[in-house]
């Protein structure tokens, strides 16, 4: 099977059209899906490099969900979803029914990506209560039932059973969480001082194999789909060697180059 490529458009430093115009031409150039992602403030400078630590990070932002509904209706055929929804900002019960509209709005297409969220400016600024990692994490777990249940009620369902992606590497939590309930799994190729990024995607990957066992799932239900810098083509076959099936490359505003994009395409073509 051949690998799937997923353009990350980070929704910052743009104006909406510029957006759109990307997400539009990703769908052109032969890409397998469109994330956005679900924050209120920018994460990276408009030259995409990092912010100071405690630094303040502000500049054109967009909300996730309103843009995915854009995008479905100004695409066709490309899958649409976010990379990933902050599990705090919406009552579990309406993300399922927002998804559930989604879904039919572009006829089948979206994915239900979702995390236990991270990012303490959002959740100052919005309101939201902050708490601790494992208390992120638990309400994640009570949320993902409950949007389980939700879907199965809503009327009219779904055109399809909305892939569940979960984003995240925490071992003994999300991971557990991944097994029991995603159909897509998002993790990045990063580089620690005991593994290489490829040396992390397979570990990973070993450990979320290890749950479906201890969870009764099978472990080829699960997508895998790791995000990777952009410009290291040159890690792709091994990439796949270490277990992904999707490929995610993060393009950034308002510029949304999507050149090298077209190169990783060209890659997954080649495969049979």
């Amino acid at each position: 099977m051949k690998p799937r490529i997923a353009v990350f458009l980070q929704p910052q430093h743009a104006e909406y059209d510029q957006i759109r115009k990307a997400a539009k031409e990703s769908e052109e150039i032969g890409a397998d899906v469109i994330y956005n992602w679900d924050h209120f403030y920018p994460l990276y400078k408009e030259d995409g490099t990092q912010w100071e630590q405690g630094e303040r990070r502000e500049g054109k932002h967009f909300e996730c969900w309103t843009m995915l509904a854009s995008w479905a209706e100004v695409t066709d055929k490309i899958d649409v979803g976010p990379l990933v929804t902050c599990n705090s900002y919406r009552n579990p019960e309406l993300l399922a029914d927002m998804a559930r509209t989604v879904d039919h709005i572009s006829d089948g297409r979206v994915i239900l990506g979702i995390g236990s969220g991270w990012f303490e400016q959002d959740y100052e600024e919005y309101g939201y209560e902050f708490g601790t990692a494992i208390w992120r994490l638990k309400e994640l777990e009570k949320s993902l039932e409950r949007i389980v249940k939700r879907m199965g009620k809503l009327d009219p369902q779904p055109k399809r059973k909305i892939p569940i992606l979960i984003g995240g590497g925490g071992e003994k939590v999300t991971l557990r969480l991944v097994a029991q309930y995603a159909d897509i799994w998002h993790g990045f190729a990063t580089k620690t001082e005991e593994r290489s990024g490829i040396e992390t995607v397979a570990h990973k990957n070993s450990v979320l194999d290890n749950w479906c066992s201890e969870v009764g799932r099978d472990p080829n239900e699960i997508q895998r789909s790791i995000g990777i810098d952009i410009k290291r083509i040159d890690l792709a076959d091994d990439l796949l060697e270490a277990g992904a099936t999707e490929v995610t490359l993060a393009v950034n505003g308002p510029g949304y180059d999507l050149s090298l994009v077209k190169e990783w395409i060209a890659w997954r073509d080649s495969k049979e």
